[in-house]
């Protein structure tokens, strides 16, 4: 067996350290200004808004108490993360609109419970960060389960989730049911989740070859949601790396009913602040019928100088 040199051996050592170091440090997150905007509105049919949204802030701060090193040894430092969700309630006669509340109330509750925030993201921390966000709406569907038992007079309530977390520039989407998650980059929409609904799956297993075949019953039947009558729930996740001045935009299926995603594409071009573009999104909504609760969450991230 070939000896190896004190050199090799010192290059095998540094390279398990840095591996070691790397899964519980990192560089800075990149700093990000986030602007914000959000808006709900029961439609022109509906008595009730079954919708709901919310946008949380988390913050990990550190002050130094005591020390006798020289000023501005230790500068302030604050690291952000934020979430982001709409939620859906299906159903009004099964209690639509409480169902989203409880699901977004019970994300607050769930939260403040969590051993482990993340405020930096690697490349195995993505996969960790999916992997809670997945048991964490699980932990929600469970929720409405109980609240909607086989002997509870709201039996049958459910609600759609979609949320994303963002520490960063970095971005972490979850979906479950048909409310949707979009980027709008370079002057270009792009999609970032899949509408659990009969029609999408009847084109996933090759019966139908596009959405335009089916029906509307079909593209409004879902076939993924939290509670209701559905035993588990499949949480779908991915990560997007966002850039300089993206806007992520989360909505209820009444915006993109009612909007095409060309004309959503054109209200992003034609506006500047987050909240002047949710109003022109559910102006829109309205102007062409209305038939539905519509929400939207928007933010735009800039990469700070």
């Amino acid at each position: 067996m070939p000896a190896f040199s004190d050199t090799e051996t010192l290059n095998s050592a540094e390279a398990q350290w840095d591996e070691l170091a790397a899964k519980y440090f990192g560089s800075e997150t990149a700093a990000v200004n986030v602007s914000f905007g959000a808006l709900s509105h029961p439609g022109k049919v509906r008595a009730n808004n079954e919708d709901h949204y919310s946008v949380v802030r988390r913050f990990r701060s550190r002050e130094v108490l005591l020390t006798n090193m020289p000023p501005k040894t230790y500068p302030p430092r604050n690291d952000e993360s934020f979430a982001l969700a709409v939620a859906d309630g299906v159903g009004g006669a099964a209690f639509g609109e409480l169902a989203s509340l409880i699901a977004l109330r019970s994300g607050w509750e769930l939260t403040g419970s969590a051993f482990k925030w993340p405020f930096k993201v690697n490349e195995s921390e993505s996969l960790e960060v999916q992997e809670s966000i997945r048991v964490f709406i699980r932990m929600i569907h469970r929720r409405l389960q109980a609240e909607s038992g086989l002997d509870s007079p709201l039996r049958g309530m459910g609600t759609t989730l979609t949320g994303a977390l963002t520490i960063g520039m970095d971005a972490f989407i979850a979906h479950v049911g048909d409310s949707r998650a979009y980027v709008f980059r370079r002057g270009k929409l792009h999609r970032l989740t899949r509408d659990h609904t009969l029609a999408e799956q009847l084109v996933a297993d090759g019966i139908l070859h596009s959405i335009d075949e089916a029906s509307s019953g079909f593209r409004s039947t879902l076939v993924n949601c939290l509670g209701g009558s559905f035993e588990d729930v499949q949480v779908d996740t991915c990560h997007v790396p966002l850039q300089d001045n993206d806007q992520l935009l989360l909505c209820t299926d009444s915006l993109t009913d009612m909007v095409s995603e060309a004309d959503i594409a054109q209200i992003f071009a034609a506006t500047t602040a987050t909240q002047e573009t949710c109003q022109a999104l559910i102006d829109a909504a309205l102007a062409n019928g209305g038939r539905d609760n519509v929400t939207v969450v928007l933010a735009r991230y800039i990469a700070a100088e």
